[in-house]
Order: C-alpha cells, then sequence, then structure tokens
C-alpha cells in the first residue's frame, strides 16, 4: 500500500502517485473521474476516483485521498485532492501523444516523434517545431497543423482548470476557446454573462454562478442587464416576438431575485444601448396593451417582413396581365388534370397579384394548384425560384414540381466568413418569382432575410398549412400574413377523391376539426390506432411496433424508414428515453462507441442536427447516419443525405439521436413511416395542432400509439395562445 500521510486518525489521508494508464469515465460537466493508474510496487493498476478538470492517459497522477471498499467496484483509491501533470516517462509521453488529445498526432506519429526526440518532444513541437520536418512523412503543411492544435490544446487546457477551479462544467471549453480564442480567460473574467450570450449550450444559469464565483454582486446592474435579456430571450424561445414591460419585470424578478427597481432601471439602460427596442404601433394600440420591449433583433426583423412585403406588393407582376380564362384551359391540356372551380379561382387571383398566398391541408389540391401557376408562368418565360426551409421539404418540393427546389439558407448563399447572406438587398437574388413551401415553419428572422433579397419587380407565392404548429423560432409569420387581410389568400379546403382514400388524410381533417380519428381493422390501411392501458403498456407496445411489427408486416426499414414522433422531451416517454432504447434495439452491437455530452454515438445511429451550422451547411432538422468515428482524429462522421459531414468530438452537443424525434423538430419533413405516442404524461403538450402536424408527416403510414384519455385531450385541446407580434398589425396599417 502507499505510504500514509497525517489525517484524521478515523480516516488516514494517505498518498499515491503514477502514470495514468486508462482514462475509465470523466464527466466533463462535472469533473468527476475513474481512472486505472500504474502504481510503482504494485503489479496490478489501481483504481483512482476524484475530480480532475482535464486528463488524458500516460499523465501523471498526485493524489492525497483514502483507500474504500466499493460494494459495486472493490477496492479504489477515492482522491480528495488530484493533480495531473505531463508525463516524463518515454512510454507515458507515446500515450499521452497517441491518446487524440492533439489533432494530427495519432498512435503511429506519436511512436515516431518519441523514437525521434525521446524525452525532450514537447520541447521540439513547442520550441523548435521546424525539427518535425526531419521525420520521414512530415512537411511544412502537417507541422503547422501539429503546431497549431498544440497550441490550441494548451490554451483549452487553460480554460477548463479555470472553469473547473470555479465550480463550472468544462464540456464547453472547446467551444469557449473557438468563440473568444487566446483571451477566453479575460473576457470571461471581465464579464462571465458573455458566455450565455455568445456560447452555444451555456446557459445564464451557469455564467450566473461563474458571476458569484467570480465576485459579481447578485444586485449588480451588470447582472441585472445580463438577466433582463435572458428572460427576454426565454419569452421568444416561445415564440414571442416581444414582451409587455411589466411582464418582462415580472419574469426578470423572478429569474434574478432582486428588486423591481434595479430591473426597471436595467431595462432603461438596455434600451439606451439599442440592445433592446421599445414599440407601440399607435396611441390606440399602447393604451390597448401597453407598451412592447423587444430584442432589437427581433424588432428589426418584423419591422423589415412588413416592409418588404409592402415594397413587392407595389407595381405590376413581371408576368404583366394574363387571361384566366384562357390559362387555365390551356394548363388544364397540358397537364391532363382537371381543376375545380376552388382551383380555378385560386389560379386566376394568384396571376392578378404580385405577392399571394395558398393555404390548406393535405390531400386539398395545393400541389397541383402550385404547379399548374408554375406551368402557366414557365410558358411566359418567367425564371422560377424555389425555396422551403429544411432540406427535406425542399426535396419533397423539387419531386413534385420538377424544377430545383433549394433550402433558404443555401438560396441566399450563406457565407461563413463574413457571417452574413451573400444575398440581401444589395445583392439581391435574380427571378421573377419566389414560390415560399412550407411557410408555417418560417419564423421571423429568417422571413426577413429571405424578403430582403427578393428584387423589387419580382413576385412572391407563399405557400403553408396555417393550422400546423408555428415556427420553432419567434414568431407566427404565415398566420400574420393571412391575418392582415393585407395579401391576397387562398384557403383550399376541398378533400379530392384520390386523396380521400388515405386514411392518413381523411383522419388528419377530422383532427383538425376536433373530431377523434377513425381507425378500421384493415392491414390494407395506412392510419392504425393502438390504445395502451399505461404509460408503461405504451412504451413496450412502441418498441415492438417500430422495432418488430411494422418492419414484419409493411417492410419499412425500422431505422431509414420509420421515426417515432413524440410530443415532449423528457419523461419516460419522451424523445431522450426512447431514443436510448431503440438505440439499443436497432444498433447497440455497434463500434466504436464515443460518450459526449451524456449521449452514447455510434457508427450506424440516426441523428439529427440541432442547430444551424453555415459552416457545415447542415441546419436545425437535418436528419443523417453516423458512417465512422476515428477515435484517433477525435472525429465523426455523419452522412447527410449522400453528404458527409465531419464533427470534432467537442461538437457533438450540435447533433443528438434521432430514432424518436420531438414533433416540433418533424415540421417540413415527410418520413414513410411515423410512430406516434400520446400519453398521460405528455398532457402538458397535448393539443389539436401538434397531432395535426404529426399525422400530417407520414407519407405511407401513421400509427398512434395512445392512452385513450390522452388522445382525447390532444383532440379537443387547442389552448395554444396567441403569440405576441405586430407583424399583423404593421401590414394592415399600410
Amino acid at each position: 500500500m502507499p505510504s500514509s500521510s497525517p489525517s484524521e486518525p478515523s480516516e488516514p489521508r494517505e498518498h499515491l502517485s503514477g502514470a495514468i494508464e486508462r482514462v475509465t469515465f470523466h464527466s466533463e460537466e462535472t469533473g468527476f473521474c475513474v481512472l486505472r493508474v500504474k502504481v510503482r510496487g504494485q503489479r496490478d493498476l489501481v483504481t483512482v476516483v476524484g475530480l480532475a478538470a482535464s486528463v488524458t492517459p500516460g499523465e501523471y497522477l498526485d493524489a492525497f485521498g483514502h483507500w474504500i471498499n466499493d460494494r459495486n467496484h472493490g477496492l479504489q483509491f477515492k482522491a480528495d485532492h488530484l493533480k495531473i501533470v505531463p508525463p516524463s516517462t518515454l512510454e507515458g509521453i507515446e500515450k499521452y501523444l497517441a491518446s487524440g488529445l492533439v489533432k494530427g498526432i495519432g498512435p503511429h506519429f506519436a511512436k515516431k516523434l518519441v523514437r525521434a526526440f525521446g524525452e525532450a518532444v514537447f520541447d521540439v513541437i513547442e520550441q523548435t517545431p521546424e525539427r518535425l520536418e526531419e521525420l520521414e512523412g512530415i512537411g511544412p503543411k502537417r507541422r503547422e497543423r501539429v503546431m497549431e492544435a498544440w497550441a490550441e490544446q494548451k490554451v483549452i487546457r487553460d480554460i477548463t482548470v479555470f472553469l473547473q477551479s470555479h465550480g463550472v462544467g468544462t464540456s464547453r471549453a472547446v467551444r469557449i476557446y473557438k468563440t473568444y480564442g487566446d483571451r477566453a480567460i479575460a473576457k470571461v473574467t471581465e464579464n462571465p454573462y458573455h458566455l450565455a450570450l455568445d456560447i452555444w449550450g451555456i446557459g445564464f444559469k451557469t455564467a450566473d454562478r461563474l458571476a458569484r464565483k467570480l465576485g459579481i454582486p447578485e444586485d449588480s446592474m451588470l447582472r441585472a442587464r445580463a438577466g433582463v435579456r435572458h428572460a427576454l430571450q426565454l419569452w421568444s424561445e416561445q415564440g414571442h416576438c416581444a414582451a409587455p414591460r411589466e411582464k418582462l419585470v415580472s419574469e426578470a424578478c423572478q429569474l434574478l431575485e432582486i428588486q423591481e427597481a434595479t430591473i426597471a432601471e436595467a431595462i432603461d439602460a438596455e434600451l439606451a444601448d439599442d440592445n433592446l427596442t421599445a414599440d407601440a404601433t399607435s396611441p390606440d394600440e399602447a393604451a390597448r396593451s401597453g407598451e412592447l420591449i423587444y430584442l432589437t433583433p427581433l424588432y428589426r426583423a418584423e419591422v423589415g417582413c412588413a416592409e418588404h412585403l409592402r415594397r413587392l406588393m407595389c407595381g405590376m407582376p413581371p408576368w404583366g396581365k394574363i387571361e384566366a380564362a384562357k390559362a387555365i384551359p390551356w394548363v388544364e391540356e397540358k397537364t391532363g388534370l382537371t381543376l375545380s372551380a376552388s382551383q380555378r379561382q385560386a389560379v386566376a387571383t394568384m396571376l392578378d397579384h404580385k405577392v399571394s398566398i395558398v393555404t390548406g391541408g393535405p390531400g386539398v389540391g395545393k400541389t397541383t394548384l402550385v404547379n399548374s401557376l408554375l406551368k402557366i408562368l414557365r410558358a411566359k418565360h418567367m425564371w422560377v425560384l424555389l425555396c422551403a426551409p429544411t432540406g427535406r421539404a425542399a426535396k419533397r418540393l423539387s419531386e413534385t414540381t420538377g424544377i430545383e427546389a433549394k433550402t433558404i439558407h443555401r438560396l441566399l448563399e450563406f457565407d461563413p466568413k463574413a457571417y452574413r447572406f451573400k444575398h440581401d438587398d444589395t445583392h439581391p437574388l435574380e427571378g421573377d418569382l419566389l414560390v415560399i413551401d412550407e411557410a408555417s415553419m418560417m419564423d421571423v428572422v429568417l422571413m426577413n432575410q429571405l424578403l430582403k433579397a427578393v428584387p423589387d419587380r419580382a413576385g412572391v407565392l407563399v405557400v403553408g398549412d396555417v393550422d400546423q404548429l408555428p415556427s420553432v423560432g419567434p414568431g407566427a409569420v404565415l398566420a400574420d400574413l393571412i391575418d392582415s387581410g393585407a395579401i391576397a389568400t387562398v384557403r383550399l379546403t376541398e378533400i379530392f377523391r384520390q386523396a380521400s382514400r388515405s386514411r392518413i388524410i381523411v383522419n388528419a381533417h377530422r383532427i383538425n376539426r376536433g373530431e377523434s380519428p377513425i381507425a378500421k381493422r384493415d392491414s390494407s390501411s395506412d392510419f392504425h390506432l393502438i390504445h395502451a392501458d399505461s404509460a408503461e403498456d405504451l412504451f413496450a407496445k412502441l418498441i415492438q411496433v417500430v422495432t418488430e411489427r411494422i418492419p414484419r408486416r409493411f417492410g419499412f426499414h425500422p431505422i431509414d424508414d420509420i421515426q417515432v414522433l413524440a410530443p415532449m422531451n423528457r419523461g419516460g416517454l419522451g424523445v431522450r428515453a426512447l431514443n436510448a432504447e431503440l438505440q439499443a434495439r436497432l444498433n447497440g452491437e455497434s463500434g466504436p462507441k464515443v460518450t459526449k455530452f451524456g449521449i452514447d454515438f455510434a457508427p450506424g445511429d440516426k441523428v439529427i442536427q440541432r442547430v444551424n451550422n453555415y459552416d457545415k451547411e447542415v441546419f436545425n432538422g437535418d436528419i443523417g447516419r453516423i458512417d465512422q468515428i476515428d477515435l484517433e482524429q477525435s472525429l465523426v462522421a455523419v452522412n447527410f443525405d449522400g453528404r458527409r459531414v465531419e464533427y470534432d468530438l467537442s461538437e457533438l452537443d450540435e447533433v443528438t439521436l434521432a430514432y424518436a424525434a420531438s414533433i416540433h423538430k418533424a415540421q417540413g419533413s415527410e418520413y414513410p413511416a411515423v410512430v406516434i405516442p400520446l400519453g398521460m404524461q405528455h398532457y402538458l403538450l397535448l393539443e389539436r395542432n401538434l397531432l395535426y402536424t404529426a399525422v400530417t408527416r407520414g407519407k405511407k403510414l401513421v400509427v398512434v400509439i395512445a392512452e385513450p384519455k390522452a388522445l382525447g385531450m390532444a383532440v379537443r385541446n387547442r389552448k395554444a395562445g396567441r403569440r405576441i407580434t405586430r407583424l399583423a398589425r404593421r401590414l394592415e396599417d399600410a
């Protein structure tokens, strides 16, 4: 046993040191680690548990603590003080460099380096890196890559130790470095609340905890101003563009637990610095709903949407005057389709207006209508641009029209270096008509970016189902455009005969009217309803349906073709729990595995992008499959519809498992088969437009597995509150 140090007589404090052979577990959030350590004089490896900001195989450990006999894991050294130092032995140095800690140095290169430079290898990399080129296969480019990775790793380690020493999780250390660079610690020390604003995955509470550790007073104006912006940000995450001042004061007081007067002062300071904007569109409006406070970017986006729509509605359509009485028979002859009276009226309306809207549920002929209009306009040599918010929606639009469609981000061409879209009001798109599909998904910020890039002379056709869930981001753009009455709108309601044969479409419309779906016991039906007696029964039936019954009866692939859509993320029937079980059943034997941010990833796993990443050109809601995990290079490669995208391990918080996804994430997508669990534990979110949206995502098969009471609540409930926006009012006033 290692020698003892003086400590409390009941639990002697001992000293232990040795080389870290293996990191069995390390939490980047808490620092807790389980290490296997080679201790001099001990034949077997020793298990050490403790807290360390960062730890890598090959490093040297110096620890004080005591021995415990764990019931499950046996004898362990529990360290209450644990110091990690760089390795000094050749074996330790090689293991350290081979661990993947420094990109570009894997096991093969690590062996080469140690053989060539011995114990001086760290000094060579840091002080005389040109000597690396003495080794075969290493040129200037690889030397530069190793130098950059080494320098980056040193700064990241400093950030990690800084965060850990102040009781903050270190999982975002790499992201902090990439955002702030070498000045990261100075920037965070100066104002830790920048973390919540600038770093994806770090919330206000984490930044606030760090601020307390750094000695920033609870009632400081720095904290109050950051808290006010955070409270308004949380409010906007519920879909609102703005909050009444009284509501904002109330929310911020509850969040910060400081006096109302300090909050009011903070709001005024943020308004003065233009971080927030106050708005009352008219004295009457101010009297009715009071002053609204916006995050300034949201205010500018909302005002911009209204201004750009007013601009685009001016003047004649670029296709001039087309007589519907002649154009409609012509297009019917060309397509071999006979338009209904409502569709003919819709075509006439769209031909007469430069900006128009088409809305309606599934099976009402939106696609036929849009294709008819495009055929007429293309015969007049009009240049048509098609776009949709997501990749899947754009792909479907291309398939139904036969014309190339792009995601909005790709249409506007984001420039990662300038961090802005290439197309805007100074460099507009070229085209005569822009068609925006799945417009219910459009939030006010993205709509503003798109509209500002449309040239004055061009027309715009907005297509979407206003009864679906509104956008994930702030605003209710499609609903506001329709409610304003300022834009010509066609609402299709007639279900066509061919569509009426689909139980999916029939039941979607029943749900939208507040009627329960009907499921006949017919194996050829595309809609099935399975009752569950409890949450446990529902869970078991769902797993069986996805892994066995649907693949066996309908031939759908359980990963590629079937998508589980759940109302919420948490709980036993939430997305996370379902993903864990489905991953174990469908891809549990795959390897190598990597665990990051509390999730296991393996080749073959189905994943979904959680945020827009313009550098990688992957966007919120994109679904892919993991192709490869390269532990040497610390890379995970994901295949998104045939395109390979690589992630550092530190970037894996951008993706999550997607065997199951939230219904909100499924907007704009269609899947061959959809399985929808509805349990009473979802009761907070059970409402009509949520179920309606989920059902309309299924292309060939929809299976609802529900507790009867939960299904009844979802169908009856129309509690969705109106989002606070003033876009409709701005258009009305125009």
